[in-house]
């Protein structure tokens, strides 16, 4: 029987095509709403602080409480998706996450505000799975890179709306109508997906799932874990999202309208230069690693040191820094977000592919701790000194030093591992039994 030619699409095989595309777009619309509503708090911080009557601090709790839940559901929601299937998360999803945005525009006081970002959060963080997974159902498996790197994309585009629509809706509608206005988003794309979505093409079922006990659940995290590239991964990813986490998610708009006397357009315009830079720059890095797998961990530290030096010039300038450096800031701020996705390059190879969700998993909880730790420090440490940014920002640099250290101990411990594997792989590829 001769080779199938290359690039042919095998039987088991998803067809894509047309319908695939928009089965998949209305999954990709779904996850696209609901980064606007993740990200649209990082536009109304000084909003939220006068409605609810909160200091910095409590400020803080909003974002940290959104990021908790969002990391917390990674392995949960992982195994719904297998359970359940992606429509039905998608959907649990698509509810919860708009209950959560028109909550969170109606509530009277901090408490329920709060709240509602804690279920907006839970129905983010059955999105983005929901449609790597819907993809890879859909379309030939030679697509996979393309459609995740075109999901993340429009996940960047979600967060470009809400420094461009939701910040001049506010000051034109006010928190009420703006917040409420958006929860009809939701709606919409529920009721696309309720209608229109499918997991898979006919003919194309998945095998039924075997669904293990905790145990064997344990056994993954654990062997996932003894991987140094795992935790190389990890710490990478720790190390490079979360200044631009921090920035764009709460504490950009207020720093830069109340450290920097600018106003809330040109604040807003400097927020959009970070989302712009970061869908420009994660295209060049994803180029230059599949080109060159080398450069992840120069790329890594690299993104990590421009954006220290940046972050300390800009603090440490006396009085209001010039524009030209606070747009260099956010510049490089753009990075961090391409940046943290190496830290999946480094747990991919080092786990087998019955690992590979519980290592993203791992790696991707990194970022997340770290954001969240770094919104409650700068808010804290803003309420203890009076507002004090310059101090409140330093804290940036503790958990830099801390992630640096840990890349530098797992980065030739990852390599051998990675030869070695090469190695093996070469031995068995040439002695093939007879």
């Amino acid at each position: 029987m001769s080779a199938a030619p290359a690039g042919a699409v095998l039987p088991a095989d998803p067809p894509g095509g047309r319908r695939a595309a928009a089965v998949w777009g209305i999954g990709v619309a779904v996850y696209f709403v609901a980064v606007i509503f993740r990200t649209s708090l990082g536009v109304a911080g000084l909003d939220a602080a006068d409605r609810f009557g909160v200091g910095a601090s409590a400020l803080s709790t909003f974002s940290i409480l959104q990021l908790l839940v969002y990391a917390g559901m990674q392995i949960p929601v992982g195994l719904l998706v297998d359970r359940l299937g992606t429509k039905k998360v998608l959907t649990i999803g698509a509810v919860l996450f708009t209950a959560g945005q028109l909550g969170f525009a109606l509530s009277p006081s901090f408490g329920m505000a709060l709240a509602s970002r804690a279920l907006l959060g839970c129905g983010d963080a059955m999105t983005f799975i929901s449609v790597l997974r819907l993809g890879s159902r859909w379309f030939p498996v030679r697509r996979g890179p393309l459609i995740a790197q075109v999901a993340a994309l429009c996940g960047m585009a979600g967060n470009l709306v809400s420094t461009l629509v939701i910040a001049r809706m506010l000051h034109g509608m006010g928190w009420t109508a703006t917040f409420a206005g958006s929860a009809l988003a939701g709606a919409v794309v529920l009721v696309l997906l309720l209608l229109f979505l499918r997991d898979h093409p006919e003919g194309h079922e998945p095998p039924p799932a075997h669904h293990a006990g905790t145990g064997y659940v344990r056994r993954q995290i654990a062997a996932s874990w003894r991987e140094p590239g795992t935790r190389l991964g990890m710490w990478v990813h720790f190390t490079t999202q979360f200044p631009a986490m921090v920035f764009l998610l709460l504490w950009g708009m207020p720093f830069l309208v109340e450290a920097q006397h600018l106003s809330r357009e040109t604040a807003g315009g400097l927020l959009t230069l970070v989302v712009a830079s970061n869908m420009v720059v994660g295209l060049v890095y994803g180029q230059v690693i599949a080109r060159h797998h080398a450069a992840r961990a120069p790329l890594a530290l690299g993104t990590i040191g421009a954006s220290a030096l940046l972050w300390g010039v800009t603090i440490a300038h006396p009085g209001e820094a010039p524009m030209w450096l606070l747009i260099t800031l956010c510049a490089v701020l753009g990075a961090c977000g391409p940046a943290s996705m190496i830290g999946f390059d480094f747990a991919r190879p080092a786990n087998p592919p019955e690992r590979q969700g519980t290592a993203s998993g791992i790696v991707n909880m990194g970022g997340f701790v770290a954001s969240m730790t770094t919104l409650l420090a700068v808010g804290a440490l803003l309420d203890a000194t009076g507002g004090n940014y310059r101090i409140a920002f330093a804290s940036v640099f503790v958990l830099q030093a801390l992630g640096v250290s840990q890349i530098l101990r797992l980065r030739g411990r990852t390599a051998r591992r990675e030869r070695e594997r090469l190695v093996a792989s070469r031995v068995e590829a040439v002695h093939v039994p007879a």
